[in-house]
């Protein structure tokens, strides 16, 4: 019996790792082998840092939280232990947005709290 190749699906295969290699420099974008390591290895690292976002933002809005708190005579930790005590429910994201961009709202949660 004949041996039996799909070579319609393999094409496709390639064809569809070499169209995510576009824009690659040198072989990683036409050469096979090349381009199919190139593109394993940015999935990984598109896998990894989806998640690396979150935690990057994280720390910004903390470090945007810490500073505007500080101004009024707060540190980050006493200012979040004082917005849980008073049921205040406002996420870091958009504590940090408001300690940024309205000082003045960002002011008045904290006399709240105090």
């Amino acid at each position: 019996m004949p041996r039996s190749v799909n070579s319609v699906a393999k094409r496709a295969r390639r064809k569809r790792v070499l169209k995510q290699a576009k824009g690659y420099f040198g072989r990683r974008k036409n050469v096979w082998t090349v381009a199919k390591n190139a593109v394993d290895k940015a999935m990984q690292y598109a896998y990894r840092d989806r998640r690396n976002k979150k935690r990057t933002f994280r720390a910004l809005w903390i470090t945007r939280i810490n500073a505007g708190a500080r101004e009024h005579g707060l540190s980050y930790s006493k200012f979040m232990g004082l917005l849980k005590a008073n049921n205040i429910e406002l996420n870091r994201k958009v504590l940090a947005d408001l300690a940024m961009n309205d000082p003045k709202a960002f002011k008045a949660i904290i006399d709240k709290v105090k």
